[in-house]
């Protein structure tokens, strides 16, 4: 068995050691709500897993769409399913869990929603893990899939990588961070033992507590690499799952009030450290995805928002915010905490981005100590200058020029408080990969990365680029315009000066001088190949860097999208090939650097409908 630090030495395999079948021990609980389009293709993976499976419970909450007459028709035939309807529905998630926990007979339960499905072998492989090491929990890789394209990610690939047996959750802090029910098998009797159950009702994200409950009662935990679950994304359909549906405010509430209540029930447990480690993966995780999101609301929505960030954020104590305190995750928290108001949304959306970038203004305080802001001076940058260049939040400006006679690629390094220049940045490799298939890649140059020449004097400041003040224009041709109301944008290879208002982000000074005589940026330009992007057909391309240093170290970053005028438009570019290649590049809800391409007249008629339908719905 290949077993990480934790295993103690038992090995996998089914409980008699034979090599047979596992018996039939095991209850999937299916829950559903008006979803007869996708219900029966949830139970029919849970019945498909084998012998096994001794039951399937199918709970209805309700349901007026006639996903009932489905289950009923289908367990006519199935004598293993079961299919239970609540009188009145719940709102949530957790009660119909609940009431399909109350009516498993078997040793071991699972728990699987109506809009996915179980891949062959999951239970067994699951079986096979907590029998073998004799483990209350066992759990596996749960796959992310996008639909309709099929893309699937991974969930919490690093705790599913290797085999392993964790004797008690406090050794692996990382469990945590796993907060989905479903990727997992557990025992009946130690669930009920431990008054382990959902919160009941309309409460969204019960899983979040679910599982701060389960690892209280330190379960002995079995690791597994194999895939397990399919969590479906759909995120054209009429009504988003819960996890999806981020508009409203209430959603945010109901996620730090979860967040809340599993610290609470870890640390009424005496799992200090689990605890802490939920605050923090609070911090790295929630906060940022919501962070990056913050820009698609109205003033209203950022104002509630940002109102109970504050109010959640202020029950963290000293010990919270000093453990990592250069990670975006907690810099992003403290500036929250530090105003009022909302501020620097667009410089906070890069740093919640993943990677992290951090955009000028790189301001100081009074004594030279690096801080976020002139107006939020007390959030100190200190921190960063003691962590190691390939986990800096490296900024690199992206600029694409589409064109019948090529198409252009700038970038733009930025430095930060003297690390970069002191790393010594050489070169940077461009990658375009593929969304919907991230095997799918094209590897562009590694690209020498050159000193820009300074055009300012000792001293003096820098804007950023991707900066802009309200209506300045973004710099050109590599340059870094950080012009304010009516600034001008900068020139190639130089830094925009300032208009009325012209200093960059909200309320701060723009960034100061990096290395002696260079403006502390460097820059590199290539072509892009479009032939290559277009050979899939229609497709989005993210563009990954990275950054190598004199000393081997190394920087995987994505690029900021600079705007301003001429950028960001879509092109029509002649192709020997395709007659001709739609180009359109965009920039992502974390303000990175993404481009589409539509190859020939299909390429054009599939971003007709695509436009045509956003249109008519």
């Amino acid at each position: 068995m290949n077993a990480e630090s934790e295993t103690t030495g038992e090995t996998e395999g089914p409980a008699d050691g034979r090599g047979e079948r596992p018996p039939a021990e095991v209850a999937v609980v299916v829950i559903g709500y008006d979803d007869a389009a996708h219900v029966t293709d949830a139970v029919r993976s849970a019945l498909a897993q084998g012998p096994a499976v001794r039951e399937v419970v199918a709970v209805d909450d309700c349901s007026r769409d006639g996903s009932v007459g489905l289950l009923e028709r289908l367990a006519a035939s199935e004598p293993r399913l079961k299919v239970i309807r609540r009188r009145a529905n719940s709102g949530g998630c957790g009660t119909p869990r609940n009431t399909g926990l109350d009516a498993v007979t078997s040793p071991y339960v699972m728990f699987l929603d109506s809009d996915d499905v179980l891949p062959p072998g999951a239970v067994d492989a699951l079986l096979a893990a907590a029998e073998g090491a004799h483990a209350e929990v066992a759990g596996g890789l749960c796959v992310r899939r996008e639909l309709p394209s099929g893309r699937e990610v991974p969930w919490q690939p690093r705790l599913y990588a290797l085999h392993a047996v964790v004797p008690r959750p406090a050794q692996r802090t990382r469990l945590v961070h796993d907060t989905l029910c479903v990727n997992k098998l557990y025992r009946a009797a130690f669930l009920r033992a431990h008054g382990i159950r959902f919160p009941e009702g309309r409460f969204p994200y019960e899983d979040v507590v679910f599982t701060a409950r389960l690892l209280a009662a330190a379960p002995r935990i079995a690791l597994i690499p194999d895939r397990v679950y399919v969590w479906h994304v759909r995120r054209s359909e009429a009504r988003l799952s819960i996890s999806l549906d981020r508009s409203g405010v209430e959603n945010w509430r109901a996620r730090t009030e979860a967040c809340r209540q599993a610290y609470e029930v870890l640390l009424g447990a005496g799992q200090k450290e689990l605890a802490r480690t939920a605050r923090a993966k609070f911090l790295d995780y929630d906060l940022r995805m919501y962070v990056r999101e913050l820009g698609l609301r109205d003033a209203a929505y950022r104002r509630a928002w940002w109102e109970l960030t504050r109010a959640h954020l202020a029950e963290y104590d000293a010990d919270d915010w000093a453990r990592n305190p250069a990670a975006p995750g907690r810099l992003i928290g403290r500036v929250v905490l530090a105003s009022p108001e909302p501020c620097d949304l667009p410089r906070l959306r890069e740093l919640a981005a993943r990677p992290a970038r951090l955009y000028p203004p790189y301001a100081r305080a009074a004594d030279g100590t690096p801080v976020w802001s002139d107006a939020v001076p007390q959030v100190s940058l200190e921190p960063l200058r003691a962590r190691p260049v390939r986990a800096l939040p490296l900024a690199v400006d992206a600029e694409l020029r589409p064109g019948a006679r090529g198409t252009r690629l700038r970038l733009r390094l930025y430095e930060l408080y003297g690390r970069v220049a002191q790393a010594g940045p050489e070169t940077v490799d461009v990658e375009w990969r593929h969304r919907d298939d991230g095997d799918v890649v094209v590897h562009g140059a590694s690209l020498p990365l050159a000193p820009c020449a300074g055009v300012a004097g000792a001293g003096e400041t820098v804007g950023s680029a991707g900066s802009a003040g309200r209506g300045g224009s973004a710099g050109s041709a590599g340059g870094a315009g950080s012009a304010g109301r009516g600034g001008s944008a900068g020139s190639a290879g130089g830094a925009g000066s300032a208009g009325r208002g012209g200093s960059a982000g909200h309320g701060g000074s723009a960034g100061r001088l990096g290395p002696a005589g260079s403006d502390g940026t460097w820059s590199a330009e290539t072509a892009v190949d479009l032939l290559a992007l277009a050979a899939p057909g229609v497709g989005t391309w993210d563009l990954r860097l990275r950054i190598r240093f004199r000393d081997g170290a190394s920087r995987d970053v994505t690029p900021h999208a600079l705007t301003g005028a001429g950028l960001l438009r879509r092109r029509a570019v002649p192709s020997a090939r395709h007659g001709v290649v739609l180009v359109q590049p965009y920039t992502t809800h974390s303000g990175a650097l993404a481009l589409r391409v539509a190859p020939g007249v299909r390429g054009l008629l599939s971003v007709v409908r695509a436009r045509l339908r956003r249109l008519l719905h």
